[in-house]
């Protein structure tokens, strides 16, 4: 939902920050490794239940993960490279974050709640998947009621409420889910519109098998003909 609605202001709002860093000589690749720093600090600050410290460092870890980008344009170095080791790292940084949650939770609740953060990164991971996949076939994936940064607004109002904590990750869980439906619905249609109807399919096969017998009469007739040449010499 940020994504799709407010991403192009911030990018280029982020512009000339993202060239005064430049000017520095910070690269945008150090702003991603600083970005998971931030992230590692935050997961150790929330497992050790100081969540409002985490929640400083979780905005912390936001700043570097916005910047990158602006950093990577700034200095003409966008390279798909750089795209990987963002997309990683984003990955890599959620883990941590909903991993120091299940840590805090493990140390401060009993039973499986633990799990809860567990169960919001799997779904995460799979709206991530989705998006990946839809784009390697063509598809656009984006978009979605609880995308990445709805998840950190979420999670960030949580650590504020550590009371609170516990039902605002069951919302957080309802609506990623709600997201990963939205998503695969999204690109099963796209891919709907582009698939052969059955009929066609079944035609299509048809027509191939006969192309192939075609091919294989005119192979035996040729290889007939030439026989046929060869007696006639003798």
């Amino acid at each position: 939902m940020f994504d799709g609605n407010w991403r192009t202001a911030v990018d280029r709002g982020l512009e000339p920050i993202g060239e005064s860093l430049r000017r520095t000589g910070i690269s945008a690749d150090m702003v991603t490794l600083v970005g998971v720093l931030m992230a590692t600090v935050a997961t150790v600050a929330i497992g050790s239940g100081h969540t409002r410290l985490g929640l400083l460092f979780v905005a912390l870890t936001g700043v570097p993960d916005a910047l990158d980008g602006a950093v990577a344009k700034a200095s003409g170095t966008t390279s798909v490279r750089g795209a990987y080791l963002d997309s990683v790292s984003d990955r890599f940084t959620d883990a941590l974050l909903f991993g120091g949650v299940a840590w805090y939770l493990a140390s401060t609740e009993p039973g499986h709640i633990m799990m809860l953060p567990v169960a919001i990164m799997a779904v995460a991971m799979l709206i991530s998947y989705q998006r990946a996949k839809a784009e390697s076939l063509g598809f656009d994936a984006k978009g979605g009621i609880m995308e990445r940064a709805e998840r950190f607004l979420v999670l960030g109002f949580g650590l504020l409420f550590p009371e609170l904590l516990i039902g605002v990750l069951w919302v957080m869980l309802v609506l990623t889910v709600i997201t990963a439906i939205q998503r695969f619905v999204k690109v099963w249609r796209q891919a709907t519109a582009v698939t052969p109807a059955p009929n066609e399919k079944v035609a299509n096969r048809r027509n191939e098998r006969a192309d192939r017998l075609a091919e294989r009469r005119a192979r035996r007739a040729e290889l007939r003909s030439r026989w046929l040449d060869r007696r006639a010499d003798r």
